[in-house]
């Protein structure tokens, strides 16, 4: 296990110039505020007030991220397109996906469970992807994306809300209970949903405002 970084905090004896503001890290536990220092592979830097992790070195995962995101894109339309789940009960054979199971509950009068359901599984998730993707492709080429900041913070605020892997939780649980009454055969959408939980957990270890970091050693074009 590589070492841990402990940068010491450095007061500032002048007003800070741009360049200067940019490599300033403010611990979110205790607000104390440090200059940002290099960290080799594997090394995090902690608070020296109160212990908290400042932040790590991202630059593998950074570098595997953008694929990563097409990667559960893709899986995200399989998981959408394709039934989740199969169901024959006494020679009556039934299938649903995620769509048909938020028409479900609205038409069953569920109006603010299926509001939920496709908030946390479909649009929140989504928009996640969509902004990751729209920040990676221009800075793949070295270019800065317009509105970078505001997509930044964008993808803060969805993320909290994205809850796949909830939905994957409860259609598992609903399964085991329907096997005792009927004949249950998992879709493709199934397996496909299975995969994406595993992409994003590794997609959602990154920290996105690490991209400022990477954005800056970036040359602009």
């Amino acid at each position: 296990m590589s070492e841990t970084s402990r940068p010491e905090p450095q007061p500032l004896a002048a007003p800070p110039t741009q360049a200067e503001l940019a490599r300033l890290v403010a611990c979110e536990y205790c607000d104390a505020v440090y200059q940002r220092a290099e960290l080799e592979p594997g090394e995090r830097a902690l608070c020296l007030r109160c212990g908290g992790q400042l932040y790590r070195d991202s630059a593998r995962a950074y570098a595997r991220l953008l694929p990563l995101v097409i990667t559960a894109l893709i899986l995200f339309l399989v998981s959408n397109a394709y039934p989740i789940v199969e169901m024959d009960l006494k020679g009556v054979r039934t299938e649903t996906t995620l769509w048909g199971a938020v028409q479900a509950l609205y038409a069953d009068n569920m109006t603010l469970v299926a509001v939920l359901v496709f908030a946390t599984t479909i649009l929140f998730p989504l928009s996640e992807m969509l902004m990751m993707l729209y920040l990676l492709v221009p800075m793949a080429r070295h270019r800065m994306p317009p509105g970078f900041e505001r997509i930044v913070r964008g993808i803060q605020q969805t993320r909290p809300w994205g809850m796949i892997e909830v939905f994957m939780i409860g259609v598992l649980v609903t399964l085991v209970k329907l096997s005792t009454m009927a004949r249950v055969l998992p879709g493709v959408a199934l397996w496909s949903f299975a995969a994406l939980v595993i992409v994003l957990a590794a997609m959602l270890s990154f920290d996105p405002r690490d991209l400022w970091q990477h954005l800056d050693e970036e040359p602009p074009r």
